[in-house]
Order: C-alpha cells, then sequence, then structure tokens
C-alpha cells in the first residue's frame, strides 16, 4: 500500500483512470465519491483547512503511475464537497476551497465537549488559546482554523453557549462561556 508520508492512500489512488475524469455518469459518481471521501480524510488527518487549485497539493498527483488531476477534475472534486456542505470556496473565481472535514455545527458541538472536559464552563479564555492553548494540546482543536473557529463560535454564541468579545486586536479576543 502507498503512502503519504504517515497516511496510507486507497487502492484507486494508483489507478490512473482516476486521475482523469470519467465520461460515464455511473464510473464517475464513483470517481467523485471516491475523491470526495479521500480529500476530507486526508485533510482531517493532516490538519489541512484550505486547498488552493492552483498550488501544490500532494493528493492531486501521484508520481509512482505519472499521473496528475487536471484542474478541470480538481475543482470538479471540490465542487462536489461544496455542494454537500463540506467545503466553501473562499473566492469567487473557485481558486481557494474551505475543507470542512466537520461541518460548522460539528465543530461547535466539539468545542462545548472541549469546554466540558476541561472543567471551562463559566470561563474566560482569548480565541487564541481555544487553537493553541495547554488545553488543546492533542485534541483536534489544536491548530484549527482561525476561520473555522470563529464560525463555530457564532454558532455557540447564537445560542447562548458563549460570549464573543473584541480585544484591541485578533490575538486577544476572548470568549466568555456560559454552559
Amino acid at each position: 500500500m502507498q503512502r503519504l508520508g504517515d497516511f496510507k492512500l486507497p487502492a484507486f489512488f494508483n489507478y490512473p483512470p482516476y486521475f482523469t475524469l470519467q465520461p460515464v455518469r455511473e464510473t464517475r459518481e464513483k470517481q467523485v465519491q471516491l475523491w470526495k471521501e479521500l480529500i476530507l480524510d486526508y485533510c482531517r488527518t493532516q490538519k489541512i483547512f484550505v486547498i488552493g487549485l492552483e498550488e501544490e497539493f500532494p493528493l492531486f498527483s501521484n508520481l509512482v503511475i505519472e499521473r496528475s488531476l487536471s484542474n478541470e477534475a480538481r475543482e470538479a472534486f471540490l465542487s462536489a464537497l461544496v455542494s454537500e456542505g463540506r467545503a466553501e470556496w473562499l473566492d469567487k473565481g473557485h481558486r481557494k476551497c474551505l475543507i470542512l472535514w466537520h461541518r460548522i455545527q460539528d465543530w461547535a458541538d466539539l468545542i462545548l465537549s472541549f469546554v466540558k472536559e476541561n472543567g471551562l464552563e463559566d470561563s474566560v479564555m482569548t480565541v487564541e488559546e481555544i487553537r493553541s492553548g495547554i488545553e488543546s494540546r492533542g485534541t483536534e482543536l489544536q491548530g484549527m482554523d482561525r476561520t473555522v473557529l470563529m464560525r463555530a463560535l457564532k454558532v455557540l454564541e447564537n445560542k447562548g453557549k458563549l460570549a464573543i468579545f473584541k480585544g484591541t486586536s485578533a490575538d486577544d479576543e476572548g470568549v466568555k462561556f456560559s454552559i
């Protein structure tokens, strides 16, 4: 089995036709499904939140079989994730894509669990502490994309679970939990 660092690649990764958009509808649907799962799994395990279509991305090329996805194929696979709410285009030209291996509501639920597990129900933390503080080490929140984190916190704020307060800079934005 081929690996990309510590990530095990699926068997289809060595099958050249999967690097070309398939013309037969049923085959393409299967191809798109396999690529969506692979992209989400890889991004989750490698903590990748943004994929740029014009940037090098390890999954989009296989040097062993000398194949690379075309820009059309890359956009098709990412657009399929967008249509399922598992990604969002960050620009109108569809050049950068935010990958949501957890949906925003799922991230919000993870934050709530994190707060409860660490006894932080009535505490104040900076946004940066949530992403990189001692409590978040070894959790899915460690190194979390700031955009995704802020959107998940906004969901919780709208539900009355916390209050977000602005500081003088992005580094000292805070959160007061009230769970």
